[in-house]
């Protein structure tokens, strides 16, 4: 029989992102105090505003010890944090990678540690992953390092830095939680599916892209990584891809939910390089986020059909199971709506003025 371990108090890197905040709010529900790791005090409060048992520190990843001693106390820490945000503005970003997604992590366990916590649950990635195009993958098909992006072996590098850290402290419990594409409500930031989302229904989006997605409600993550915290084996790979999706399958889905038209006709890849060139110059000089990098379209080229998931192991060893996928879109396309990002549907509009 698995040995549930109790959880009365968690420490959550991360804590005003899509998975973080969801995190926190699942860890809330069931009755767990929570403090929050975040670079912004003012984010944090305008984030969990109205939500008790959630202590605010303010931190970075880049300098671990700086808030290491407020998780002394903690049964677990969770750890969200990454730089990801490479994929938006183009160009080379590995010394931020390695510095916050390796060297961060690196740290965060030593410390996490030091403070007198046992127990850690690692956000890893179907990044770490690979296999060959329509077959299914699970957590043993790893990826080699010279086979990923910069920010795909800053993933790879990480969960290896938490799995030596387990080789050499026998008495320290790690388990690690393989997302997928992350969707749903409360994505501030917002992330690159957040971006889409508000792309697609204010027709930002040009054509389909080629390529293929594991989509997963962050909210599922979530639950995911507190069953990895309370019964996960240390040192193992619990996988919460979600549902394959091509984008041929999900715009139009995205489209229906939100009553908008959305494109139907193809872009060639030779286009599709152009419009990211153009795009990464855009957001060189404007500073803003982009829909389409360069290493954007490489990633979709390379992983097309690449996000076929098996998640026995998740859903035997964790409980795992995924809400269905129109209800995550239902739900992130509310919560934009409600916060002013997205207009109203055209029929609340007129009912509204009637």
């Amino acid at each position: 029989m698995t040995q549930t371990h109790t959880l009365h108090c968690a420490f959550v890197t991360g804590a005003t992102g899509l998975l973080g905040n969801n995190l926190v709010r699942e860890l809330r529900a069931r009755g767990i105090l929570v403090k929050a790791l975040v670079r912004s005090l003012a984010k944090g409060e305008q984030q969990f505003a109205g939500l008790d048992g959630v202590e605010l520190v303010r931190g970075d990843m880049a300098d671990v010890a700086a808030f290491a001693p407020a998780m002394v106390g903690c049964d677990v820490v969770f750890h969200t944090a990454a730089y990801f945000r490479d994929n938006y503005k183009g160009g080379s970003h590995w010394p931020e990678l390695q510095r916050i997604n390796v060297d961060g992590t690196r740290a965060l366990i030593e410390q996490a540690y030091l403070a007198g916590v046992r127990r850690l649950v690692q956000t890893s990635s179907i990044a770490v992953l690979n296999g060959e195009p329509g077959r299914p993958i699970d957590e043993t098909c790893l990826r080699a390092p010279a086979d990923a992006d910069d920010y795909y072996r800053s993933k790879i590098l990480a969960d290896e830095a938490v799995l030596a850290f387990l080789a050499r402290h026998a008495d320290m419990h790690a388990s690690l939680v393989l997302p997928g594409w992350m969707w749903g409500p409360a994505d501030i930031g917002p992330t690159s599916s957040g971006q889409f989302v508000t792309d697609v229904v204010l027709g930002k989006l040009p054509g389909l892209v080629p390529g293929s997605f594991s989509v997963v409600d962050a909210r599922d993550v979530a639950l995911a990584q507190i069953a990895a915290a309370r019964q996960g084996r240390s040192g193992e790979r619990y996988l919460a891809a979600g549902r394959h999706m091509t984008m041929g399958e999900l715009v139009p889905l995205l489209g229906r939910l939100a009553a908008v038209k959305t494109p139907t006709r193809r872009l060639p890849l030779p286009l599709l390089y152009a419009l990211a060139g153009a795009q990464e110059l855009y957001a060189r000089i404007s500073g803003k986020p982009v829909l389409l990098s360069l290493a954007t379209v490489r990633l979709m080229v390379r992983e097309a059909g690449r996000s076929h998931f098996e998640h026995a192991k998740s859903e035997r060893e964790l409980g795992l199971g995924f809400r269905p996928l129109e209800q995550t879109i239902a739900d992130t396309l509310a919560w934009y709506r409600g916060h002013g990002w997205l207009p109203q549907p055209a029929a609340t509009n007129k009912a509204g003025a009637a």
